[in-house]
């Protein structure tokens, strides 16, 4: 595969052998890594000495999920949690800002029933609050559809809507994150709606599909004719890589070397 691509050690499922994430980011540069993906801005760690570490180790923080809640799949599309929602908005900018991270994850929520109309409209109300905010900062807010499979009651789970939310907002603040794992569990099609989708994404994330393991493993995706796609699109942003390996982190980017490609 003649391409270039460029890839990131999403820490929430790559370098699980470690349950340090100062740890983690260690193990990723030694690895080959250029860059990651943060998992939370959690308060339980020593951000500074973090940073020291990353700062060492010239890794890049490509992406950072949103500041959790209690319901821990966020609270975007939630009525009686808008404030909830700006508040750990600011939090997760203020880290993104000490990191030097341009795109945050923008999580809808988990509901305990059908999404109502309420529901639509407070997660667009809530994406036109950050688009500017965003913008100030230099940042792009990236919504992820998530398949029902994986987190049942996902409030975001139709990229029908997850595009017509973002031209509600009608910001270049505001863009959509493509998990093909997630998009193959969804809807499939996904060669033609990575070229619909295509003026909209704002990050990529690859996993085999139903298992969730390597690119390279049994399931329903080929993957070495998904990235050459992918480079023709015009995406030329970190890929992240946010796949369970099958035995270690290590030993599962082999696959790389089979496709012809760099970390």
């Amino acid at each position: 595969m003649s391409i270039k691509m460029r890839f990131s050690a999403n820490l929430g499922f790559l370098f699980r052998e470690s349950s340090n994430i100062l740890e983690q980011y260690r193990l990723a540069k030694l690895a080959g890594f250029s860059a990651v993906e943060h998992p939370f801005p959690e308060s339980n760690i020593n951000h500074d000495e973090l940073l020291a570490i990353k700062v060492e180790s010239k890794l890049e923080v490509a992406l950072v999920n949103i500041e959790l809640d209690d319901a821990k799949f966020g609270c975007a599309s939630m009525p009686n949690k808008k404030n909830d929602f700006h508040q750990r908005l600011e939090n997760t900018v203020k880290f993104a800002k000490k990191f030097d991270c341009k795109k945050i994850h923008l999580m809808s929520g988990k509901l305990e029933s059908s999404p109502t109309n309420e529901n639509r409209e407070t997660f667009v109300a809530n994406l036109k609050y950050a688009a500017p905010f965003l913008e100030k900062e230099g940042m792009i807010g990236v919504i992820e559809p998530i398949n029902n499979y994986s987190v049942p009651g996902y409030f975001l789970r139709d990229y029908k809507f997850a595009i017509e939310a973002i031209k509600k907002v009608g910001s270049n603040n505001i863009k959509l994150m493509v998990d093909i794992f997630h998009l193959q569990m969804i809807q499939g099609n996904i060669i033609n709606s990575l070229k619909d989708f295509a003026p909209y994404i704002g990050h990529i994330q690859i996993a085999q599909a139903p298992n969730r393991n390597e690119p390279n493993t049994d399931g329903e995706l080929n993957y070495k004719y998904i990235l050459a796609e992918i480079s023709k699109i015009g995406y030329d942003g970190y890929i992240g890589l946010e796949y369970k390996p099958l035995t270690s982190t290590v030993d599962g980017l082999k696959w790389l070397k089979e496709f012809g490609l760099d970390i």
